[in-house]
């Protein structure tokens, strides 16, 4: 994926893997679930991958840890999702433009609008993170490793 890219962009790339999960991440994995706004879907998720980080893809695109998940939810609290804005959903990651991706409890992911977590602006982008994973990250890898252009998120 990143052989051409130096050459190509004038700078090296950086650390683009979807890193597995270790006992740490699955630890941080299963006290998500202690945590009623979680889908099961990203306790599955974190099961298996610890992190995903791409950041010459795009803006760039990044699956937090389990663990930043829920430091910032115990730090921050839960972001007001969901039509009336009363549901409260967990920032999962970001696209590396300063918007951030939210899961509400439901399992829908959401991107906000500005890269402020105050009163956000949200946007659907996916019914679940399956569909995610599957339409944003794929949507963006592919023409990326096809001809080394940046993808869209």
């Amino acid at each position: 994926m990143t052989g051409d890219f130096e050459r190509r962009h004038g700078f090296p790339p950086g650390v683009n893997e979807v890193r597995l999960a270790d006992h740490a991440d699955q630890a941080a994995g299963r006290t998500l679930t202690q945590v009623s706004l979680v889908a099961a879907d990203l306790v599955t998720f974190y099961d298996s991958i610890g992190e995903v980080t791409c950041p010459d893809v795009g803006n760039g695109y990044f699956v937090d840890p389990a663990a930043d998940v829920l430091l910032r939810f115990k730090q921050y609290g839960a972001v007001d999702v969901g039509a009336d804005q009363k549901d409260g959903g967990l920032v999962i990651g970001s696209n590396g433009g300063g918007l951030s991706y939210v899961v509400g409890p439901g399992g829908v992911i959401y991107r906000t609008r500005t890269a402020s977590l105050d009163e956000p602006e949200l946007d659907q982008v996916a019914d679940d993170l399956r569909e995610f994973l599957e339409q944003q990250l794929e949507r963006s890898l592919t023409p990326f490793v096809a001809n080394g252009e940046p993808g869209c998120l």
